[in-house]
């Protein structure tokens, strides 16, 4: 089992009750399956909704967050470990060195720039350490057509775009994540 699971997400709730949902119901899964929350430390959106459903059933939750973002009121100060850093490439950094998996739900740019560049580290063999998109209410289809799009046009490998987990329910989302074997990537570089 995955025990660390690093889950990427918004600072915001958007604008649909499903995503809401779905990080109370991951939250609910982590806790409940003795994993432990790795995440960005804020208090808000579903950065905030998947940490408090974390600790209302009794989990761990680790959060580690900019020092910015600490004066701008977003940390949440009541999860079981805060870490202040002094920048988001730190931040990024640390969630990847205490994560055993990666999970990306909803959410805008930051959430982007943090599931790529982990997914693009394990494709040049930074890590081998698995990377999933949480798809509730379909989010992430339009960007999974884009992908299937650099595949088709011959800039992303099809067998590194199947590394990629996805699933609309949280039960099997962690359970691809548990049984997620890095073979046959084809790296750019070698170990």
């Amino acid at each position: 089992m995955k025990k660390n699971i690093c889950v990427f997400c918004g600072a915001s709730e958007g604008n649909r009750p499903e995503y809401h949902l779905a990080a109370e119901q991951l939250g609910m899964l982590i806790a409940n399956q003795n994993r432990r929350l790795i995440y960005g430390g804020g208090n808000k959106g579903l950065m905030g909704i998947i940490a408090n459903s974390v600790l209302d059933h009794g989990g761990e939750v680790i959060g580690i967050i900019p020092e910015r973002l600490v004066k701008a009121e977003t940390a949440h100060h009541n999860i079981t470990r805060l870490e202040v850093v002094e920048n988001m490439h730190q931040r990024k950094a640390r969630l990847s060195e205490l994560a055993d998996g990666f999970i990306a739900m909803p959410g805008g740019t930051g959430t982007l720039e943090e599931v790529f560049e982990v997914w693009t580290g394990m494709q040049i063999g930074y890590h081998e350490k698995p990377v999933a998109l949480y798809n509730p209410a379909k989010f992430w289809q339009p960007m999974l057509d884009f992908l299937q799009h650099t595949v088709d046009e011959g800039f992303v490998r099809d067998s590194f775009y199947k590394t990629l987990i996805v699933s609309d329910e949280p039960q099997s989302i962690l359970q691809k994540i548990d049984d997620f074997i890095p073979k046959d990537l084809q790296r750019w570089v070698k170990k």
